[in-house]
C-alpha cells in the first residue's frame, strides 16, 4: 500500500544542515547520558536500559498522538532513541556477550528488515511520508534501530579495530562526508543516502562521546558524563530555539527529485 494521499506536511524534522548538527548533537548526548545512568549510577545496562525503554515508549506515543509536527517534542523522541540505544547496544555487546561484531551484524539485520517491511507495508521510506501513525511507528523503530546499530558500531571501530575514539571519529566523519558528496553530485537514491547518513551519525556521536568522558589511559579525555551531558543538552537546546525548526514537507521531496532529474 502506498501512501499517496498523505498530508503534504510529515510529522518529523525537515533534513536541512540544522537536522544533522543537532542529530550529531543528540547522538552524542545520548552516550554520555547512557552511560552515565547505567555506570556512573552503577544501575548497569538492563536497568539502565529498561528506564530509557519507557522514556522512549512515552516519547515515542506523545510524538504518535500530536497533531503536526512539535519540534521539542520531536528532538527529546531522538534523545529517547539515543539514549536506549546506548545502554541495549552496550547490554547486547557486553553482557549477553555477542561481541561487537555479532551485535552489529544482528542490530545491521533487524535494521535493513524494519527498513524492508516498512517499505513493502507502506509503499515508501522516505521520511516526508511519515504522517500517519503506522509511518511513525515504522520510522520510530527503524530510527531505535539505527540508534542501537549505531552505538555497537562504533564500539567496534574504536575498541575492537584498534582505531581508537579519534581515529573512529576520522572514519565516520570521512564517510558522512563521501555520502554528503554523492548526495551533492550524483543521482543515487536521496532515500537511501539520508538512512545511510542517518546510521553513520550515531557511531560517530558515540565515539565522540566516549572521546569525551572515557579515562585519560583508554584515550578520553576524562570529562564527567553528568557534566558533558548537561553541556550538550543546553546545545541543543540553544539549537532549538536559536535556529530554524520546520516539518519535512513534500515540497522537500519535489526539491530532490528535481535535483535527481538535473543528472540524468
Amino acid at each position: 500500500m502506498n501512501e499517496t494521499h498523505a498530508p503534504a506536511t510529515s510529522k518529523v524534522a525537515a533534513v536541512t544542515l540544522v537536522f544533522w548538527i543537532m542529530k550529531i548533537l543528540a547522538t552524542t548526548l545520548g552516550e554520555t547520558g547512557g552511560d552515565a545512568v547505567s555506570m556512573s549510577l552503577g544501575l548497569g545496562y538492563l536497568v539502565g536500559t529498561a528506564i530509557f525503554a519507557l522514556v522512549f515508549a512515552i516519547a515515542v506515543a506523545a510524538q504518535i498522538k500530536a497533531d503536526r509536527y512539535h519540534p521539542t517534542l520531536y528532538w527529546f523522541t531522538i534523545i529517547a532513541t539515543t539514549t536506549v540505544g546506548t545502554t541495549l547496544a552496550d547490554f547486547a555487546d557486553r553482557s549477553l556477550g555477542i561481541g561487537y561484531a555479532g551485535g552489529s551484524a544482528l542490530l545491521l539485520t533487524l535494521l535493513l528488515t524494519c527498513l524492508y517491511v516498512w517499505h513493502r507495508t507502506l509503499g515508501s521510506v522516505a521520511i516526508d511520508t511519515v504522517s500517519s501513525p503506522r509511518a511513525e511507528a515504522f520510522y520510530w523503530i527503524t530510527i531505535m534501530f539505527s540508534q542501537t546499530l549505531g552505538t555497537a558500531l562504533g564500539d567496534w571501530t574504536a575498541d575492537s579495530l584498534g582505531l581508537g575514539y579519534v581515529g573512529a571519529m576520522v572514519i565516520f566523519g570521512s564517510l558522512l562526508l563521501v555520502i554528503a558528496a554523492l548526495y551533492f553530485w550524483t543521482s543515487l537514491s536521496r532515500v537511501a543516502l539520508f538512512w545511510a547518513a542517518f546510521v553513520l551519525t550515531r557511531p560517530l556521536g558515540a565515539v565522540v562521546g566516549d572521546f569525551l568522558d572515557k579515562p585519560l589511559e583508554s584515550g578520553g579525555l576524562a570529562l564527567s558524563r553528568f557534566a558533558a551531558s548537561a553541556v550538550l543538552f543546553l546545545l541543543i537546546g540553544v539549537c532549538l530555539f536559536a535556529l530554524p525548526q520546520r516539518a519535512a514537507t513534500r515540497a522537500d521531496a519535489t526539491i530532490r527529485l528535481s535535483k535527481q532529474r538535473s543528472f540524468q
